[in-house]
């Protein structure tokens, strides 16, 4: 891999941020493309009906908080098949052992996902959720959920270009992908044409339609293009391999487990906003996707160290593995205060983006989405340190351990700070924002102890 070894008058320090961000950036680009679904969603929504928004962050915070358990136990893929390229450039059969096992994991974790999300509404009104809202994030998720399948390969797919160093192909993929949503949501949520006028259901329609385009693009590139024929991944495709499968949910569950903490205790905040009032639920709804795409960077970058990471550690090289570490940190944290300063100084314009102010109820949920931008902003340099934490972590295939610490990071401290000051101290919405954003940084503090400490305590 000549990627890896510096050019001839450059520095290891120098070659590694070129390497690193050579594959960053795809991956960044990849990931607003990816999250862009999903905004353009909240845009339109935002546009059409407040109650219709309120409705779908109900119905996708649940689903993602189920996707997210799935797509972490498939994100193990991403540094074995990282591994393995250290030990030798072309690994051929074990790449397409690790993918094809990966899809099958994929498959049966979907099944139990399916069940809970046909049944949104009862789920919802365990949650106290109001009425209205769940009915109607049921609509939407008794449609949207058929595509988490096709989501899942696409993800596994885009995992395995990824960590061939070749992440351009997933960012062409995710990028029709988002154009093709925004048309369908446009034509099927307003009625556009001969189109109906579905609200809600069209922005369901037009994600599954969506995800199933994106699996299919993905399929197209692995088995189509040059760079990835001789790796033949469907070859052989239903001959089970239970010691690759193993490894894969073993290594994986932790990272799944670890996301949907994450990932819940944003839903966990949602729901608090809905014991409030359905204002409150639609202007979080505004300000976390702003925070959402933000966070796209950092986690690129995330995404990029555990394949530089894996990279090494296949490799055995310590030196490696602690240089691209500390460019990842750089990097990382170094993005995360440009997020943060852009948020504190545009927090309106950032809001304006998804709704217009001034608009019957829109007013209120304005002003309160402003008001939690200012707190986002505060989070979204430990939330950036986090993320390359447990990224340089995964790259030395370790995830039990900062499994537990997002456990007691964001569940303990940042879910209890947030009942604390939200409810009994009658904050409301800052206070469970200001509740995030502490859980965030408990985490951040152990997950980059552990990085620091990993030579002592024998992780490499």
């Amino acid at each position: 891999m000549p990627r890896i070894h510096a050019p001839e008058g450059t520095t290891p320090l120098r070659s590694e941020i070129r390497a690193t961000f050579a594959l960053a950036l795809p991956l960044i680009l990849g990931n607003f493309a990816s999250n862009a679904i999903n905004t353009t969603d909240v845009i339109m929504l935002g546009r059409y009906d407040v109650d219709a928004l309120a409705a779908s962050a109900l119905a996708v915070n649940l689903y993602f908080a189920l996707a997210m358990f799935a797509i972490g136990l498939v994100m193990a893929a991403s540094p074995l098949i990282a591994a393995a390229r250290g030990k030798r450039p072309h690994p051929v059969r074990d790449s397409r052992r690790t993918v094809r096992q990966a899809i099958w994991l994929s498959a049966l974790v979907c099944v139990p996902i399916w069940a809970i999300l046909w049944n949104t509404e009862p789920v919802l009104d365990l949650l106290r959720q109001p009425a209205a809202l769940g009915r109607d994030a049921a609509i939407y998720n008794r449609i949207a959920m058929w595509g988490l399948l096709p989501y899942l390969l696409f993800v596994v797919l885009r995992l395995y270009v990824s960590a061939l160093e070749r992440p351009i192909w997933g960012v062409i993929v995710t990028v029709i992908g988002v154009g093709f949503n925004a048309i369908v949501d446009w034509l099927l949520i307003f009625g556009v044409g001969p189109f109906p006028e579905l609200g809600l259901e069209g922005a369901a329609i037009a994600s599954l339609l969506s995800n199933i385009l994106l699996m299919l693009g993905m399929i197209l590139v692995t088995t189509g293009l040059k760079p990835f024929r001789r790796y033949r991944l469907f070859a052989n495709f239903w001959r089970p391999d239970w010691q690759r499968f193993a490894h894969i949910a073993r290594l994986g569950l932790p990272i799944a487990v670890m996301l949907v903490l994450e990932v819940t205790i944003f839903s966990a905040a949602i729901f608090l906003m809905g014991l409030i009032d359905q204002d409150s639920v639609a202007a979080h709804a505004v300000a976390l996707q702003v925070a959402a795409v933000a966070f796209m960077i950092p986690l690129g970058i995330s995404q990029a160290a555990t394949v530089r990471v894996g990279f090494y550690y296949g490799r055995e090289d310590r030196d490696g593995i602690r240089l691209a570490g500390q460019v990842a940190y750089g990097l990382g944290v170094g993005a995360a205060l440009l997020l943060a300063t852009t948020m504190v100084v545009f927090p309106a314009q950032l809001v304006g983006l998804f709704m217009e102010e001034g608009v019957g109820r829109g007013d209120r949920v304005f002003d309160l989405a402003v008001s939690f931008l200012f707190i986002a902003a505060m989070f979204q340099l430990v939330d950036g340190t986090q993320a390359v934490g447990a990224g340089v972590l995964r790259g030395v295939q370790d995830t039990r351990v900062p499994m537990i610490f997002a456990a007691f990071g964001y569940w303990i401290v940042g879910f209890g700070i947030a009942i604390g000051l939200g409810f009994y101290a009658g904050w409301e919405g800052i206070g469970i924002w200001i509740g995030l954003a502490a859980g965030l940084g408990v985490a951040a503090v152990l997950l980059t102890g552990r990085w620091l400490l990993r030579e002592r305590i024998g992780l490499v």
